[in-house]
């Protein structure tokens, strides 16, 4: 619940349970009546106004309009997900609860034979995906007409939970499709169309400006997003952004709200960062990402002063790593970044958001302010390796990690997962992820991290071997788990309940 004066961060997604509880109040014809012979000065007595044509050019440009939201409409799809999400736990037990739901997203073809992306929070606990797309012959043909619709099933490429995107595969050739713009080329005041599903609403259509086209919205988010005023509700998200000459601007993504509502501050996902992750999943199912050893803060007044820095904004070089590409270039300390291979830098955000881009070998000009001298550097780029959060992501999915007979999520721990957990007793084993609602689980005192070694002293490596076990167990038989915990182990002993 949001207290009075707090701002929420809303990602643009609708459940079935808030869908239903909307409601859009009638009117009555009398109140309709009054209104317009107040606004409009008709009725009994008033005198007649004459009517003004509109001006051809607001004319025009209303065609225009209309005639940009049929082409690019056909490109934007409805996401509909059915699958597991965080449900409260009435007990109060801290590890939380999972529930099946079904929630609503957009997405936008990009490729002709079906790849679309969209917003990771979208399809995040997925067990189905569904689709929504038009199936259009004439560009005159509407794309709300359920007559021109389709409900395909898809499928996940892959998911990268860093940037919030995914990319998703229907079947299908010849597809309606948005081309990429350099979204570096996009400018403050430039029109746009944000395109989605707003509330459930499929093809919904609105009008904006670009407010900023690199925007950082807080301190522990350091990406650079597309900021407009264009209406984004929830249901928009993985929607596109689009420009007066068609082309895919961003990726709605979330709005800033007080109300949960659109208050024209909306957000979305650089084009530039949209392709590069698509490609990237498309080719290799995850992402890797520039660097070039360097941690970069925003200057703020307070750091100018007491650093006695020669400027009081901008981005300055917080950390060097030790034989990176940036100390084997000359890169230091206190060094203020001005500019990236000719481009200005105005933020840390902005400027990490261009080396994430960037391939391993490519060579980054960076002009900088030591002291009073302005120096050129040329810095190699590297890739770092897969982000962590990406990979547990990767092998997490509700119906194939579900124990249904204790109502838990586990996952099975391989090398490369074993790798991440420091102090690991063993290499082997379960993790658990979550518990689901209704189960047994939620009155065990299993927590998310868990790892279970063995059940009745046998063993368990695999999700298949744990399920075996389990199956061969009546309801009332003791079971005993050793679960290592925290370095620890220890046993957790019940009675399975069915």
């Amino acid at each position: 619940m949001l207290r009075e004066n707090e701002v929420q961060f809303v990602h643009s997604r609708i459940s079935r349970r808030a869908r239903q509880a909307w409601t859009v109040p009638g009117f009555r014809s009398a109140s309709l009546l009054s209104v317009a012979a107040t606004t409009f000065g008709f009725g009994l007595g008033a005198q007649s106004v004459p009517v003004k044509h509109a001006p051809e050019s607001l004319l025009e440009m209303s065609g225009q309009m209309r005639s940009l939201s049929q082409q690019v409409a056909p490109s934007v799809v409805q996401v509909l997900v059915s699958g597991y999400g965080l449900v409260e736990s009435e007990s109060g037990h801290p590890v939380s609860l999972l529930g099946r739901e079904k929630s609503i997203g957009s997405g936008v073809i990009v490729d002709p034979e079906g790849y679309i992306v969209t917003n990771a929070h979208v399809i995040e606990g997925a067990v189905s995906i569904r689709v929504v797309v038009a199936r259009m012959s004439r560009p005159d043909e509407a794309a709300d007409d359920p007559d021109n619709l389709q409900t395909v099933d898809a499928k996940i490429i892959g998911v990268d939970q860093e940037s919030d995107l995914a990319v998703l595969k229907i079947e299908g050739k010849g597809l309606h499709t948005l081309q990429f713009m350099n979204s570096d080329r996009l400018r403050q005041g430039d029109l746009v169309l944000a395109i989605g599903a707003p509330m459930g609403l499929r093809n919904s259509v609105s009008f904006g400006v670009v407010s900023s086209p690199d925007r950082s919205v807080a301190n522990d988010n350091r990406k650079v997003y597309i900021q407009t005023d264009a209406s984004i509700n929830p249901g928009n998200s993985g929607g596109a952004l689009v420009t007066m000459d068609g082309l895919l601007a961003g990726l709605n993504t979330f709005i800033v709200s007080q109300s949960g509502g659109n208050e024209g501050l909306g957000f979305a996902i650089p084009a530039n960062t949209v392709r590069d992750v698509y490609r990237q999943l498309r080719k290799h199912g995850r992402v890797s990402r520039g660097e070039i050893g360097i941690y970069v803060q925003d200057i703020t007044f307070v750091m100018a002063k007491g650093l006695s820095l020669a400027r009081d904004h901008g981005v300055i070089v917080a950390d060097v790593l030790p034989d990176g590409p940036a100390e084997t270039s000359g890169l230091k300390r206190r060094d203020i970044i001005l500019a990236l291979d000719g481009q200005r830098i105005v933020s840390a955000g902005q400027l990490e958001n261009h080396i994430y881009l960037r391939a391993a070998g490519d060579k980054l000009e960076l002009r900088v302010l030591r002291g009073q001298d302005e120096l050129m550097k040329i810095v190699p780029v590297v890739r770092e390796r897969e982000d962590k959060s990406n990979l547990l992501a990767r092998l997490v999915h509700p119906e194939k990690n579900l124990i249904s007979r204790l109502g838990i999520l586990c996952i099975e721990i391989d090398k490369e997962l074993a790798a991440l957990i420091p102090g690991l007793r063993r290499d082997y084993g379960l993790i658990v992820a979550g518990k689901t609602a209704g189960g047994q689980s939620q009155f065990l005192d299993l927590q998310a991290g868990d790892i279970i070694d063995a059940v009745n002293n046998s063993p368990v490596a695999l999700l298949d071997t744990f399920r075996s076990t389990l199956g061969e167990l009546k309801a009332g038989d003791p079971v005993v788990l050793q679960i290592e915990r925290e370095g620890r182990f220890q046993y957790l002993a019940f009675e399975l309940d069915r």
